[in-house]
């Protein structure tokens, strides 16, 4: 009947002059009208500018679009400028108030003695942390033990962010309206200010750092016998890289095996344990999608110079199962105090393209048994099956895009994918708010500060929490995947005219989509 909200008010285009007025053509190719700019609303506007034009008049019949330039990007084809552009379309922040940054600056670099005091002190206890070359927010360490009984003592030690970043004050606010850290391959939009993220909350090598730890004690079939969860000060021993632990386990590489002698019994013992919860996990039908991440390398100019998948090498998977098996104890722990809390979930696959998916795979030989209700086992089953195979990629692709998406919620519903009855996101305060929400409830609860009040004013905060968390995530998933696109496009343009060879992915009305082996995706019309 009417227009009660316009999508899109600001609208990113090329600005073009002529002698009495000039246009705005939209980069996204879906708006297909120019948008009619006149001269006392260009504000300094050149031709052939990258801009953000604010539609002042909606289009009719007989009218183009009218509107106002509000900002100048740059020129096409500038350094960064094509990822400035779709940080600028999603709404993405650039840059942190400054009441919040002031905020951040005025909290000490320094651990108050009093706070020591307070909590458990394993500073002596042998802990590294494990990530990429480039991470600067180190949130996670973990330390390991193997008893005389055959057991394992898992620690795993995280950031205590809610420390420093306490409810409703400008970091927080600020935090909760970014929700979550944005990765674009050659930059990151931080949901908490560098101070905190690379400085104080960053578990960086031999210095004394606050954290809330999850401590397991876990036996030779990967279950958790018993667990606590404490703030803690540490002091990690070392700050290693993936590639660098891979390198000591898989090829034995005698240059790091000497520098880290001390840590080698340890590195062995976690790759042991990886290898038990793995299978533990995969035994009740965990789906392991085996998809290749892509990896884009840009040169200094920011164009693409490489891109190859992703290995996701023995320690990336040590880390994996170690954070995994850490956020399922800490919700069950949590389900169980019948407090508020954000879990996260993933509901069961949409009944309709499940069917489709069955009707697909049995015309290429594959019989699935599953009767009424679906488990995730009947699905893992099915990826083994194709494992290796060259119909692996369209039919996991099919899989997935049955499935539906992990969202944040007040209620624990499960985790279908991970075959999980409790998960939450309790590992990455400094990157995900959800964590950072939920951690606070941990110190309150087990601090004994939680009463009927407070419980019901946690209800409206979690329930926020969980929708402005996951919508938030939506849009960095977008820009994310965006950005991706765009480079592998680009990489693809100087390839124009050569041939490759390919697999088909999927089949649609207009044409198939081909996979190459460095992961890049095109349409076949």
């Amino acid at each position: 009947i009417e227009i009660l909200e316009r999508a899109n008010t600001k609208i990113i285009g090329v600005y073009e002059d002529s002698r009495n007025f000039g246009f705005v053509v939209p980069e996204d190719t879906r708006l297909n009208q120019d948008i009619f700019i006149s001269k006392k609303d260009k504000n300094g506007a050149n031709h052939g500018d990258i801009v953000i034009a604010e539609v002042t008049k909606w289009p009719d019949k007989r009218r183009s679009p009218e509107g106002v330039i509000k900002e100048v990007l740059g020129k096409k084809g500038e350094k960064g400028l094509d990822i400035l552009t779709i940080i600028k379309k999603h709404g993405l922040p650039e840059e942190f108030p400054a009441k919040v940054l002031a905020y951040a600056e005025g909290i000490p670099e320094e651990i108050d003695e009093k706070e020591i005091k307070r909590r458990k002190d394993i500073r002596n206890i042998r802990m590294v942390t494990i990530d990429g070359e480039d991470a600067k927010d180190l949130d996670d360490a973990v330390s390991i033990e193997k008893l005389e009984n055959g057991k394992y003592k898992l620690g795993v030690h995280i950031a205590d962010v809610s420390h420093y970043v306490k409810e409703k004050n400008p970091l927080d606010k600020e935090a909760l309206k970014r929700g979550t850290s944005v990765y674009l391959i050659d930059r990151v939009i931080p949901m908490l200010p560098k101070k905190l993220s690379n400085g104080i909350c960053s578990l960086n090598p031999k210095v004394d750092r606050l954290t809330l730890s999850c401590i397991m004690d876990i036996d030779s079939s990967g279950k958790v016998l018993d667990h606590e969860i404490v703030e803690s000060v540490i002091r990690t021993n070392e700050r290693m890289t993936y590639t660098d632990v891979t390198k000591i386990l898989k090829d034995n590489d005698p240059e790091l095996s000497k520098r880290y002698d001390y840590l080698l019994d340890d590195f062995k013992a976690m790759e042991e344990l990886c290898n038990i919860l793995y299978k533990k996990r995969t035994k009740r039908g965990a789906i392991d999608f085996e998809f290749e991440e892509s990896k884009i390398i840009l040169n200094e100019f920011g164009k693409p110079i490489d891109i190859k998948p992703y290995e996701r090498e023995i320690a990336n998977r040590i880390i994996e199962e170690f954070m995994l098996v850490c956020n399922e104890t800490v919700a069950e722990h949590m389900f169980w105090s019948h407090l508020p809390f954000v879990y996260r979930i993933h509901e069961d696959p949409d009944e309709e393209k499940l069917e489709k998916f069955r009707e697909f795979i049995y015309n290429l030989g594959y019989i699935v048994k599953w009767n009424g209700e679906v488990k995730p086992r009947n699905l893992q089953e099915i990826l083994e099956k194709v494992r290796g195979k060259k119909e692996e990629t369209v039919v996991s692709t099919l899989l997935l895009r049955s499935m539906m998406r992990a969202k944040y919620s007040p209620e624990c519903v499960g985790h279908f994918g991970l075959a999980a009855k409790y998960y939450c996101h309790f590992t990455s305060p400094i990157r995900r708010y959800p964590d950072l929400q939920i951690h606070r409830i941990i110190k309150e609860f087990i601090n004994g500060k939680i009463d009927d009040d407070r419980s019901k004013k946690l209800t409206a905060l979690v329930d926020y929490a969980a929708r402005q968390s996951s919508e938030t995530e939506n849009i960095a998933t977008e820009a994310e995947r965006e950005v991706d696109d765009l480079k592998k496009a680009e990489y693809m343009l100087d390839r124009i005219g050569e041939e490759f060879e390919g697999i088909v992915s999927s089949v649609t009305s207009f044409g198939m989509f081909v996979e190459l082996p460095n992961t890049i995706e095109g349409l076949i019309h």
